[in-house]
């Protein structure tokens, strides 16, 4: 299943991005993805087995960005491809069909691309400027994601990201989107999870995509 109320996990150090995910699974986030970038794999595999044990403790589902092999060594929920990483059909192949899927999108032609490739889930974005990503693509706003959906036409749900604030939940999700990723934001203040869940009219638990793996 996949959460509407995503967290990309911050932090200038692997300790604190594993402190922020403790933070936010204590505060009711029921998907974090572990985003860690530019550290050797002893590093990364550390961190995500300690990621693994705090989010097993709450019953959060964890994702891990890019690194899919690591994703299994760890039994994570499932993994998160960048535009640049993986195909997400090789990976399939690795992992199997339990595991969570989801890709990166930036345009129409991107989503179709990853609808091809049977994704579980698209991380479409960004909605406007953000700091947490380097390289960043043309904002969407809310006409772009609404644009997108119309003429996408797929049931894979599609999470809008990239500096997204509270008060801007309302509008995004108003354009057919199924979900927010959310990382500064929820970093900042993390008693603002319960406001952000309530956002979409009910708790983000009730609220679930459940994946068809047959």
């Amino acid at each position: 299943m996949i959460g509407k109320l995503q967290y990309i996990s911050q932090g200038a150090t692997p300790n604190e991005h594993l402190e922020n995910i403790q933070k936010a699974c204590a505060s009711g986030v029921a998907w974090v993805q572990l985003r860690l970038k530019d550290l050797d794999d002893e590093t990364l595999l550390k961190t995500a087995q300690q990621a693994r044990e705090i989010t097993a403790h709450f019953q959060t589902r964890l994702i891990i960005n890019d690194h899919y092999k690591i994703a299994k060594q760890v039994k994570a929920d499932g993994v998160h491809l960048g535009k640049t990483d993986s195909c997400p059909l090789e990976v399939r192949a690795y992992l199997g069909k339990s595991y969570t899927i989801g890709g990166t999108a930036n345009t129409l032609q991107d989503c179709k691309l990853l609808v091809g490739k049977k994704v579980d889930y698209i991380g479409l974005g960004p909605f406007k400027f953000t700091e947490t990503k380097k390289n960043l693509s043309p904002v969407l706003g809310v006409l772009g994601y609404q644009l997108i959906i119309e003429e996408l036409k797929s049931e894979i749900p599609v999470i809008a990201i990239g500096g997204i604030k509270l008060n801007d939940i309302p509008e995004i999700m108003d354009t057919g989107v199924y979900g927010v990723a959310m990382s500064k934001e929820i970093t900042q203040n993390f008693n603002t999870v319960h406001t952000i869940r309530k956002a979409f009219g009910s708790l983000d638990q009730e609220q679930v995509y459940k994946l068809n793996k047959e």
